[in-house]
């Protein structure tokens, strides 16, 4: 039965008097009026309702308010097939533009998901297992950690070391923030470099883990990474506004991204640092819709094909471990393959945060694949630095959406 069905029943139970339900069959009878009470949770006026959206809007606000906080939010929720879109503050503080819907912007570490679903795809399709070492895949790359599994590096339990932290990447960056650095590169900063700890006995976060995924990944495809990005697109329709840029032009129209400095004017730093620095691990460039429409179908396992296979790969990528993404995402936070659990007082979503120069992300889905939430502030927001109190925020709204989205 059809909503508009429902909500005529409805009208005819009110003003059709007992008659009508005399001539139904009881059982009948009681399934339409439990289906016309559930209908009514999610009718306009329920009270639930408007508490959610009064209190996401009151917590957008509050961000907003905070000193150094972002110059603008934009936020999509996902509800069975319909979309909501929140906006607040100013896009382009040159031009005033305001944020809408489909601009893009750098996702940061939300990148990650997207290494994540490349891998499980290819272990899905039988070219790369979870056991794969880097030494059988990527033989001399990174010498002293040729035993970690392509698993442990989803899971952040190898022990890679963090290659931000490395002297190359900070002389790059310090040098020529703006030059193409080819992932090679990148390894080759911590080449020489121990592990952290022995591998998969601890969860510590490290960038350079999905650096060497995406590179695992190329190599037994023979494909470009980005090109893999596209291939899972057009499994799910398109991803069309999302790219892995090798430059700092970032495509029209976008959401300007600003360093944010207590006492200072906003500087706009979206061209400062060339994204290929980042590369699978945060280089990604995409839209609201994009990180809904993908983060609901790798958390609902559409990118794992079906039967006994594609369900160990759900258990694999969802064996939780608990470690927090970085920023810290909503609730508790529980890691797995490249996802997060985030278990918040309203439910659970599953999904991803992130921080570049100029952006801060986050996009979560429901364990189905039915409601999603994606978000950027255009101001990174990490904590510390004097952003502790919009930080604290950011992860209050981030539930406050939570709540929006599930209920």
């Amino acid at each position: 039965m059809e909503a508009a069905d429902l909500i005529r029943y409805r009208g005819r139970m009110i003003y059709g008097g007992r008659a009508r339900v005399g001539n139904l069959n009881l059982a009948a009878a009681a399934v339409a009026i439990a289906a016309v009470a559930l209908l009514a949770l999610f009718l306009p006026g329920n009270p639930a309702s408007a508490s959610t959206r009064s209190n996401l809007n009151q917590a957008l606000n509050r961000v907003m308010k905070a000193p150094n906080g972002p110059p603008a939010i934009s936020m999509q929720i996902v509800k069975n097939g319909h979309s909501q879109y929140y906006r607040r503050g100013v896009a382009d503080l040159r031009t005033g533009a305001k944020p809408r819907l489909r601009m893009r912007f750098r996702i940061a570490s939300v990148a990650k998901a997207f290494s994540g679903a490349v891998a499980l795809n290819l272990v899905a399709r039988g070219k790369l297992s979870l056991h794969s070492t880097i030494g059988e895949v990527l033989p001399g790359m990174l010498p002293k950690a040729k035993q970690v599994t392509l698993g442990q590096a989803l899971h952040h339990t190898g022990g890679l070391p963090e290659y931000i932290k490395s002297k190359g990447f900070l002389n790059e960056v310090g040098n020529d923030p703006g030059a193409f650095v080819p992932p090679t590169r990148i390894i080759s900063w911590v080449r020489g470099s121990g592990l952290t700890h022995r591998p998969g006995t601890k969860y510590e976060y490290s960038d350079t883990d999905n650096i060497v995924v995406g590179l695992m990944a190329q190599r037994v495809t023979g494909v470009r990474y980005a090109w893999q990005i596209r291939r899972l697109g057009r499994q799910i329709g398109g991803l069309t506004a999302t790219s892995l840029p090798r430059t700092l032009r970032m495509p029209e129209p976008y959401i300007h991204g600003y360093e944010i400095e207590a006492g200072q004017q906003p500087n706009d730093v979206t061209r400062l640092v060339n994204p290929s620095g980042a590369w699978a691990s945060g280089g990604i460039v995409s839209t609201l819709p994009n990180l809904s429409r993908f983060f609901r179908a790798y958390v609902a396992g559409r990118f794992f094909g079906q039967g006994a296979k594609a369900r160990a790969i759900k258990r694999a990528q969802r064996h939780w471990i608990r470690g927090e993404s970085q920023p810290a995402g909503p609730g508790n936070n529980w890691a797995g393959m490249g996802l997060f659990r985030y278990v918040t007082k309203c439910g659970v979503m599953y999904g991803h945060t992130g921080s570049f120069p100029g952006y801060r992300a986050f996009a979560a889905s429901s364990a189905d694949g039915k409601r999603s939430i994606a978000f950027v502030a255009n101001a990174q927001i990490v904590p510390g630095r004097g952003s502790q109190k919009v930080n604290n925020r950011i992860r209050r709204m981030q539930v406050a959406a939570v709540c929006r989205a599930l209920r």
